[in-house]
């Protein structure tokens, strides 16, 4: 009964897990204490050592009590689950990670057509474009919207480089969309029945979903459990437990260093690191002298954190509802530092305090968001930007508005809901307020007369989240509004 295999595999995987474990007498002050400090609405953590769950704990509400089981939006850990996925069908000789990208999927096409010759399997998973930092990401987040993965392949042909190919590191989500079709064309199957069958299946993750309707599923959409994770990470750190499903030389090229990424100050002064790379989707690093398998995950509200220490087999994964990026790092930092430097004694409340001092020194730097309180209204149909109102278009993010709604002039992006804004101004500058988006995630906006107009946005926070990259964005007038 060969069909059955799979399913009588998974069921005897998931039976096999382990009970959730005894709240550790270290761990659980360190999540009461992360709760508190940043007050969230849901977390879920879990450590392994040595094969087995030494804590597993939650806290908070989702309608009901989290619970093991509560589905968590893993956002950009879902980069590795991909990433096996491409081993996989390597290992089966389905592709090469040297394959031309073109051989899979003909129509790819980037700005440069020798990268587009030239661009590899293994270059879709690194952040080695050339693209500048989450180029395109806009067709990605904010989400809903109604780009398809066939529009962002066909929109890479419009974002221009900011460094030549290869020669350095720039987180890129949009490769990883890309990496899924790849699959998905070398292996036959759509990528979300390509990770249910190579990656949920196999290893008795039979929570996690991969929502076949979301455009960034093999960049950040995949939904997992706490025990699904936790699941995953007891088969990284001890291949026997599922024996075959992944050969030897496979492993090692998922978390071999190939690109070299840089070693920030905190890296240095926290985590005494000397080295910092990416492997096919993995961070690498060093944690006062033992290796760090590493990522995060950000999506709208949602957070993830995963590290492993391979030589020492232990993994955490932290899973966050809320705004959690300062939470997932303090509690991730003071549980690693329970195996790599006991005796330094570190809690959370003083990764918190380091991190608050931190950003307040960048602050003292001027790097802060400007005061934009007094901004009003633009009228709707201002005298000096006659002619000037109407559609735009910009090659990649498609088409835009500049009109007139009832009292107001508003700037709409048709393909993206969450992209529409009534025109501020504030002195002699116009921004938009988005209707539904926080004042983190408003641009500039400015209009440049010609023949045609122009339009253009700019960030106005100096620490927006990367992936709003209004730079990237050069708008065309191409008609009138209707």
């Amino acid at each position: 009964m060969p069909a059955l295999r799979p399913l009588l595999l998974t069921v005897a995987l998931a039976a096999s897990l382990p009970a959730a474990a005894a709240e550790s007498p270290a761990f659980a002050p360190m999540l009461d204490s992360t709760v508190e400090q940043y007050r969230l609405p849901g977390i879920a953590m879990a450590v392994v050592e040595n094969g087995e769950v030494v804590f597993s704990g939650t806290r908070g509400k989702r309608g009901e009590a989290i619970t093991p089981d509560t589905h968590f939006r893993i956002a950009s850990n879902s980069k590795s689950m991909t990433a096996a996925v491409l081993a996989r069908l390597v290992d089966r000789g389905r592709l090469a990670w040297d394959d031309p990208v073109i051989q899979h999927l003909p129509q790819f096409r980037m700005f440069d057509p020798w990268v587009t010759e030239h661009m590899q399997v293994r270059d879709l998973l690194i952040h080695n474009s050339g693209l500048g930092l989450g180029a395109g990401d806009l067709m990605l987040w904010p989400a809903p919207n109604q780009y398809t993965r066939a529009d962002i392949i066909a929109g890479l042909a419009h974002l221009k480089p900011v460094t030549s190919f290869r020669s350095g590191y720039a987180y890129d989500n949009l490769m990883y969309v890309v990496a899924g079709e790849v699959a998905a064309a070398a292996g036959g199957k759509p990528i979300d029945q390509l990770l249910h069958d190579e990656v949920f299946a196999p290893l008795g993750m039979a929570g996690c979903q991969a929502p076949a309707e979301l455009t960034s599923l093999a960049a950040g959409g995949i939904r997992c459990s706490l025990r699904d994770m936790t699941r995953w990470m007891q088969v990284l750190l001890d291949p026997t437990l599922v024996p075959g499903w992944l050969s030897d030389t496979q492993r090692r090229a998922l978390w071999t260093a190939h690109m070299p990424m840089p070693l920030g100050e905190r890296q240095r002064a926290w985590d005494n690191a000397h080295f910092s790379a990416y492997g096919y989707g993995w961070r690498l690093s060093d944690l006062d002298g033992q290796w760090k398998v590493a990522h995060t995950g950000t999506l709208s509200g949602s957070y993830s954190s995963l590290a492993l220490l391979p030589d020492r087999k232990v993994g955490v994964v932290i899973l966050i509802d809320g705004e959690g990026e300062d939470a997932r790092t303090v509690l991730m930092q003071a549980a690693l530092k329970q195996y790599t430097a006991p005796e330094q004694k570190q809690t959370v409340a003083a990764y918190a305090a380091q991190l608050k001092a931190e950003q307040a020194n960048r602050r003292n730097a001027g790097h802060v968001r400007p005061n934009t309180d007094g901004r009003s209204p633009v009228e709707p149909r201002p005298a000096w930007l006659r002619g000037a109102t109407g559609l735009y278009r910009d090659p990649w993010l498609g088409q835009a508005r500049l009109c007139p709604e009832s009292d107001r002039l508003r700037f709409t992006v048709d393909k993206s809901p969450t992209l529409r804004g009534t025109v501020m101004q504030l002195d002699t500058r116009w921004l938009v307020q988005w209707d539904t988006l926080g004042a983190d995630a408003e641009p500039w906006l400015q209009v440049t007369p010609g023949t045609p107009p122009a339009l253009t946005l700019r960030a106005i926070d100096p620490d927006i989240d990367f992936s709003y990259d209004f730079q990237d964005l050069h708008f065309t007038r191409i008609g009138d509004c209707p």
